[in-house]
């Protein structure tokens, strides 16, 4: 499964691929929403997208927004993997179309359990 990581934070984007790969999955990153959905375009073989709230640009919740209006992603899972922890942020991403909401710091297991579910709820 090929999972796309959108982050502004470079080590940020180093840390989540590791874990993903350790987990068998391919891994493309975008530094912003914009370049993600550059990818997007280019990249037809992504399931998954893991999406930061606060980046410079398009931010993650427009990214969200963005991708739900387009019917030829309408399969993509997304998951907000965010240090934006308050209610309204989660209620408002998951309202736009996310699947899953991770809160920064987060564990391996968290991040993995939070796939698990998603994989469970697609099938």
């Amino acid at each position: 499964m090929a999972v796309l990581v959108i982050d502004d934070s470079k080590a940020m984007r180093s840390l989540i691929k590791r874990i993903l790969n350790d987990a068998g999955f391919e891994v493309l990153e975008a530094g912003d929403g914009q370049e993600a959905l550059e990818c997007l375009q280019r990249w037809n073989h992504i399931d998954l997208v893991l999406v930061d709230w606060d980046m410079p640009g398009m931010d993650g919740y427009e990214f969200v927004r963005t991708v739900r209006a387009t019917p030829a992603y309408r399969h993509l899972r997304l998951m907000m993997v965010t240090a934006e922890s308050e209610l309204e942020h989660v209620a408002a991403a998951l309202a736009a179309g996310a699947d899953e909401y991770v809160m920064k710091p987060f564990t391996r297991d968290a991040v993995l359990g939070k796939l698990d579910l998603l994989r469970t709820t697609r099938e």
